[in-house]
């Protein structure tokens, strides 16, 4: 089987008619698919990325799946946990992008991940995305995958409200409804799925950035963000182009580590013309292209439809830029 797009959530709130869905933890990490084939694994990023060698630890899950499967395609997201057993997005920042085989090797030993399995979508040479949600679910917990570097947590059905309320106490992003006569639906946000969220928080292009003052004089002081208009499925129906349009700048969430870091990956990219539309007027910005994408939390949209107390929470080179769009 060729490469999947993993299904999509929508943004939404808990459903009227909880008992036809399942409720699962909506997990800090990063998207992933894992692909078991005879002769060998690779592990694929949600737009479609090898990122097998940078997880080295999923080689185990390849041998140990293997000798009962002879072909086997997972759906999850890998998660760094912190010292409280919570999963941090910010630490699994360390391991994203990371290319050196030796650096690789020593943060396996500082920052550990865990693949989170949630989804089957083949077995033994035969799809299962036209299976429903709860025939995926059985098949997938049969396989007893549970290991130190990967676990199939449990779900729940009928009481979304219960999770959701547990997953608020523990600090956690929010949860995941899936429609229990659900297919999958490959590279699709049908609406089957949706994540409620117990803070708003979405990804943002990174457009430009102002100079700091103070003790960050030198150093970048604020991101200037973005989200596209439209999605790329409707420019490429309508004919018409996207515009980027402005929504605001965030300052907080930064250590000087990050800093630096982005300092460094933004430098190559300015550009003199703003990128996005209209041109926010923005007195010593300098502008970038638009190809870099960050996460945010905030605590909601303003009139002028720009964040208000926005907060980086790290940079996603899992999510194409151009599929960017404000999220209700």
């Amino acid at each position: 089987m060729s490469n999947i797009k993993p299904m999509l959530a929508k943004t939404g709130q808990l459903p009227a008619s909880q008992s036809e869905y399942s409720f699962e933890i909506k997990w800090d990490g990063i998207r992933a698919l894992f692909y078991l084939q005879k002769d060998g694994y690779k592990v694929m990023s949600r737009n479609l990325k090898d990122i097998t060698f940078q997880y080295p630890e999923l080689a185990s899950l390849a041998a140990t799946a293997g000798r009962c499967q002879s072909e086997l395609i997972l759906d999850g997201e890998i998660v760094a946990f912190d010292s409280a057993g919570l999963p941090s997005f910010s630490l699994l920042q360390h391991r994203m992008g990371v290319k050196d085989n030796a650096v690789i090797a020593k943060l396996q030993e500082k920052v550990p991940i865990t693949y989170i399995i949630f989804d089957i979508l083949s077995l033994d040479n035969c799809s299962l995305l036209k299976k429903n949600y709860l025939e995926r679910r059985f098949l997938l917990e049969n396989l007893a995958l549970h290991d130190i570097h990967w676990q199939t947590p449990a779900y729940k059905t009928g009481d979304g409200k219960a999770i959701l309320t547990a997953s608020r106490q523990l600090g956690l992003e929010g949860i995941i409804a899936k429609r229990l006569d659900s297919h999958y639906e490959a590279g699709k946000r049908s609406g089957a799925w949706l994540k409620i969220k117990n803070q708003r928080r979405q990804e943002l292009v990174i457009g430009g950035w102002i100079p700091g003052q103070g003790s960050r004089k030198g150093k970048i002081g604020a991101l200037l963000l973005g989200y596209y208009d439209k999605a790329i499925r409707d420019v490429k129906s309508s004919g018409n182009s996207q515009q980027l349009l402005y929504a605001g700048k965030v300052g907080t969430g930064f250590t000087q580590s990050t800093l630096s870091s982005l300092a460094k990956l933004l430098s190559p990219l300015e550009k003199t013309s703003s990128p996005f539309t209209p041109d926010p007027g923005i007195k010593g910005a300098q502008f970038v292209d638009p190809v870099l994408v960050g996460e945010f939390e905030f605590t909601e949209w303003t009139p002028n439809h720009t964040l208000r107390h926005p907060s980086f929470k790290g940079l996603r080179n899992d999510k194409d830029p151009r599929q960017v769009i404000r999220e209700d």
